[in-house]
């Protein structure tokens, strides 16, 4: 059974670490998924990075709830919150409505 308090405490111990992996990961995944969708791969190859992509961001929106939980109101876990829900919207976007993205991206 996992203790709720054991990954809070994990999270905030490990807080640098964990950022400084999952910031890089969540953008260069999205940035994968965004160009592999705007060059029309198949859906089946975009999904392995927009899962992974996703899976990262939510790891990330969960850790920044961890801080919100012990009062840590301030201008980086806004910042990594609104990083993290772009990303997993972007990503949510790519799997659910690849044509629309891939008609933007174009038009770019």
């Amino acid at each position: 059974m996992i203790h709720l308090h054991l990954l809070t405490e994990f999270s905030h111990t490990h807080c640098i670490a964990i950022c400084a992996f999952l910031v890089p990961a969540i953008l260069l995944l999205t940035l994968t998924t965004i160009t592999l969708t705007g060059l029309q791969y198949r859906q089946a190859q975009i999904l392995p990075s927009a899962g992974l992509a996703t899976l990262c961001g939510v790891a990330m929106i969960f850790h920044v709830f961890s801080w919100f939980a012990v009062g840590v109101i301030a201008a980086p876990t806004f910042i990594l919150l609104y990083m993290a829900t772009t990303c997993t919207i972007l990503n949510g976007w790519a799997i659910a409505r690849p044509r629309s993205m891939t008609q933007l991206v174009g038009n770019l």
